[in-house]
């Protein structure tokens, strides 16, 4: 078992969704966060004053999956969440060791 981590912009969070349940993938975790890559942040401007904004808003997305299912859903996530433009975000995989379905106990695979 895998689990990605999609770092993404904010407006790209639906068309994400949608592109993982055209894979047939609905389980999945979202939370805003906020924070900067490579650029560090962004300068802004409001009312004639300008000023640097280093903390960004991003949405990550959380995903178990199964070992076999990992490109389909990877590649949904590049390609629904890419604009091409600094700031699209990065997807991380790691290994999972177990997952055990609190409600029956099960573990494995078949807790996905």
């Amino acid at each position: 078992m895998k689990k990605i981590e999609a770092v993404i912009r904010p407006e790209q969070v639906s068309a994400v969704r949608r592109a993982l349940e055209r894979v047939g993938y609905s389980g999945l975790m979202i939370g805003d966060i906020n924070g900067h890559g490579a650029q560090k942040g962004k300068v802004e401007q409001w009312r004639g004053e300008t000023y640097k904004v280093e903390l960004l808003a991003k949405t990550k997305i959380d995903i178990i999956v199964k070992d076999s299912d990992l490109a389909a859903i990877v590649t949904a996530i590049k390609e629904a969440a890419k604009t091409g433009q600094i700031g699209d975000g990065k997807i991380f995989v790691s290994d999972i060791e177990n997952v055990i379905r609190i409600r029956t106990g099960e573990e494995g695979n078949m807790a996905l």
